[in-house]
């Protein structure tokens, strides 16, 4: 199984075209001999084509040099391509082509929708050193949509894949192109057109003319595309789409309590949807904090002198978290292939539904709720920083010393700071800098308290690993020199605290809440 980035552009010919001279374009110094090719490829979706609606194509092909199965899907400005050998008589997509595309199919069954076959020539640009800057396909297409009045087509285009050249040399051959006569193809895929009217139209921005209501449906449906997005990645592995869809699962449960009094939907079904997003959030969050600690524990060693590392300590550290981490992978994938996970998505795609629906949502309503979101925030780091049994000791503006219960309601804290942000960030498009300003505010003080959290979390996993590497005679004074680390750690985190929240507190980047 390989995946690249497909760089390419795609050209309508008038019947007169010819073919220039590309030689002198783009340092290319020849032109290889025409490969003459018979390509031959059906193209799967769902009955209600959630493929093609997400710009993603899945196609069987036959002929060529890279038979067998592709999947085409979005990435950034480009596509990227999947590809996955097929057996003589696969007529259904393998189970790792199948589990990338999961999110968008729902587990509906996949079926052919479209024949597509092409006489393609194709010619490879070269520099003097026979380096290949691309490869240009003069296709001759004939197709057959298998579904709707079954149309089918024939016509004539150009390809261009960029493969070891530059997007400036992509840019030239561009020039020289249309200068022949070719102009950018209309269409974005031999697919869109072999479909004709049955091709799903692009999907339009957000038609809702409150601007209060139409902020709240644009953040909660960038999340849900974020989740569905970063589907593939995160089961591959990716420990940055990990990380990404665990935050838009927390953004997502933060909106729901926070502007909870906006969504058209009863108390219970908000409660069980929250409930099921935590689920997922969870299963991220096992994998994400593994992968995070695993690096922390490395760079804390790696800080170390070597003589104060006595033992085993990073092979055992490695070993213990690479046990976690196998663990926390099985039962994420687990639960994205399970029908739970299919059905919170489907209970997604209705919520973002029903608060895109009618009604006025006024700006002083989405002011109000962040406001109370800020404030329950404020209550619970003041709550934190007053807890009777720590404050004993505590000089002025420093921080308290440190205590359990404490440590517990500044985690707190520290969660509720995090709502606070994410509904600054979802008012933003309605009250404009003051919002972002605040966001960014209450993201500080946030890491300082995420700083303060993880020494503490650090420093019990170490007491932990301390314990089992002396249960198995193995010295322990590294594992309690980290933990001591860990602890001054956490009270330098503290130390920032005071200056974090006064700026988080200023009247100029709180003004807009009132």
């Amino acid at each position: 199984m390989a995946e690249k980035l497909e760089v390419e552009r795609k050209y309508e010919l008038p019947d007169d075209f010819a073919m220039p001279s590309m030689i002198g374009i783009a340092d290319v110094a020849t032109v290889t001999a025409p490969d003459d090719q018979r390509l031959d490829a059906t193209y799967y979706d769902t009955a209600g084509l959630r493929l093609t609606s997400s710009k993603v194509t899945l196609r069987r092909r036959s002929g060529g040099n890279d038979a067998g199965w592709h999947l085409k899907r979005p990435s950034g400005g480009e596509r990227s391509e999947l590809q996955v050998p097929a057996t003589a008589k696969q007529r259904t997509p393998p189970a790792e082509v199948a589990a990338q595309i999961r999110a968008l199919t729902r587990g509906e069954p996949l079926r052919p929708v479209a024949r597509i076959r092409t006489h393609r020539v194709e010619q490879g640009l070269r520099t003097a050193d026979g380096t290949t800057i691309a490869l240009v396909a003069d296709d001759t297409v004939a197709t057959e949509s298998l579904v709707g009045a079954g149309v089918a087509q024939r016509w004539r285009e150009l390809e261009v894949e960029l493969v070891d050249g530059s997007p400036e040399d992509l840019a030239r051959i561009d020039e020289a192109l249309r200068a022949a006569g070719a102009r950018p193809s209309a269409s974005p895929s031999k697919l869109s057109r072999a479909l004709g009217p049955d091709h799903p139209a692009p999907a339009t921005g957000s038609r809702v003319k409150s601007a209060g209501r139409r902020a709240v449906v644009d953040y909660v449906r960038a999340q849900r595309d974020a989740v569905v997005a970063l589907d593939p990645e995160a089961r591959a592995g990716d420990a940055e789409a990990v990380h990404k869809m665990r935050v838009a699962t927390r953004r997502l449960r933060s909106t729901l309590r926070t502007f909870a009094p906006l969504m058209d939907a009863s108390e219970g079904d908000l409660d069980r949807l929250h409930d099921e997003i935590k689920w997922l959030t969870g299963l991220l969050g096992e994998v994400r904090d593994s992968d995070v600690m695993a690096q922390r524990l490395a760079e804390l060693l790696a800080a170390e002198p070597p003589e104060l590392v006595v033992g085993p300590v990073a092979a055992r550290i490695a070993q213990l978290l690479a046990a976690r981490t196998a663990q926390a992978r099985r039962r994420l994938i687990a639960g994205l292939d399970s029908q739970r996970y299919i059905t919170l998505l489907n209970d997604l795609d209705a919520l973002v539904a029903a608060v895109g629906g009618p009604g006025r949502v006024a700006k002083r309503e989405l002011r109000h709720l962040a406001r109370r979101a800020v404030r329950r925030a404020d209550r619970r780091l003041t709550a934190a920083v007053n807890t009777p049994e720590t404050t004993a000791g505590a000089v002025g503006g420093t921080a308290p010393p440190p205590g359990r219960l404490r440590d517990e309601r500044l985690h707190e804290a520290r969660k509720a700071y995090k709502r606070a942000r994410y509904a600054a960030e979802l008012a933003t498009p309605v009250a404009g800098k003051p919002a972002a300003k605040l966001a960014d505010r209450l993201t500080d003080l946030q890491d300082v308290l995420g700083a303060h959290q993880d020494a503490n979390v650090t420093a019990d996993l170490l007491r932990e690993y301390g314990m089992h590497a002396f249960g198995e005679r193995e010295n322990a004074f590294t594992y309690g020199l980290l933990h001591a680390r860990q602890a001054e750690h956490g009270r330098i985190a503290l130390a920032q605290l005071p200056r974090a929240r006064r700026r988080a507190t200023r009247r100029k980047v709180r003004d807009w809440l009132s």
